[in-house]
């Protein structure tokens, strides 16, 4: 018998919420399965004391994902836990990397049967943490214009907020490094920092990422021109930006930007403030997760 502890957004719509208590019974069929829906980080802090060697399972997409790794991560417990995901955010661009099943009670039974397995995170120099991708620029800004469409248009709202930004977005004076060497210095229309492949529900960022490879794949974008920028969004939509000659990439474990500000988007979550300076590094097999 399994016991797991099940953290659920207390935010979650009825639909949501009645995929969670599917997941919720399906993972009780094995043991016990405690169910805790949170508000605050109070309360998650307050659930994570709980734990006491039971699997975590969270309901929820990548930024949910993201806050409960954050947490554990400053409470220096990412090593003591064992996570696994039941996926039912907008995107689930990691469970789709992963090959975790966006049914819930298909994913609640891995859960419960698979194998915890290293992944590396990804940690900035401001403290945060990502799990899946850091994007900076018209991404960041397509995310915001988005947000606001996510409660109606679901998956779709992503699409309409990069069209509504890339109209407006002539991009920003910006310089990348990775692991030292320049890869550009000039103005610059989007970062892609990858430690997953995809973003924005199946938006491939950078098709070759691995989450568990020890690397970060950088994409960086110069299509600034107003037909540029067309055809950087249409050939990012199709997975085949990197053969662009606006497009540069590369692979490391540092990734330095400097200039802007630039807006930043880190699992699907924005920023506070616009960042004139950020660097972000790769810790390998920090944290494990159940997956096929």
């Amino acid at each position: 018998m399994s016991a797991t502890l099940l953290l659920a957004n207390a935010d979650a719509g009825s639909a949501d919420d009645e995929a969670v208590e599917l997941a919720r019974a399906a993972l009780a069929e094995a043991g016990d399965c405690e169910r805790v829906t949170t508000t605050t980080p109070e309360e998650l802090d307050a659930a994570l004391d709980g734990v006491d060697r039971r699997r975590v399972v969270v309901a929820g997409g990548d930024g949910s994902l993201h806050l409960v790794v954050t947490h554990l991560h400053r409470r220096g417990e990412l090593d003591d836990v064992d996570l696994a995901l039941v996926p039912l955010g907008t995107g689930n661009d990691l469970a789709r990397a992963l090959g975790i099943p966006l049914d819930p009670v298909a994913a609640a039974r891995l859960a419960l049967t698979g194998e915890p397995r290293p992944l590396d995170l990804v940690l900035d120099d401001a403290g945060g943490v990502t799990v899946n991708a850091v994007h900076l620029g018209i991404g960041a800004e397509a995310a915001q214009r988005s947000a606001r469409l996510k409660p109606v248009l679901g998956p779709l709202a992503y699409p309409l907020g990069a069209v509504a930004a890339g109209f407006r977005s002539t991009g920003t004076p910006l310089r990348v490094e990775v692991d030292g060497r320049v890869v550009a210095d000039e103005r610059v229309l989007m970062v892609g920092i990858a430690n997953g492949p995809g973003i924005g529900g199946g938006t491939p960022l950078h098709p070759h990422a691995e989450a568990d490879d020890g690397l970060l794949d950088v994409m960086v974008s110069t299509a600034t021109g107003p037909f540029a920028r067309v055809g950087f969004g249409a050939a990012l939509k199709a997975g085949e930006h990197l053969r662009s000659p606006h497009v540069r990439s590369a692979r490391g474990r540092e990734v330095a930007v400097t200039g802007g500000p630039v807006e930043v988007n880190s699992d699907g979550e924005l920023g506070d403030e616009c960042v004139d300076r950020r660097t972000w590094t790769v810790q390998p097999g920090a944290w494990r997760l159940v997956r096929r």
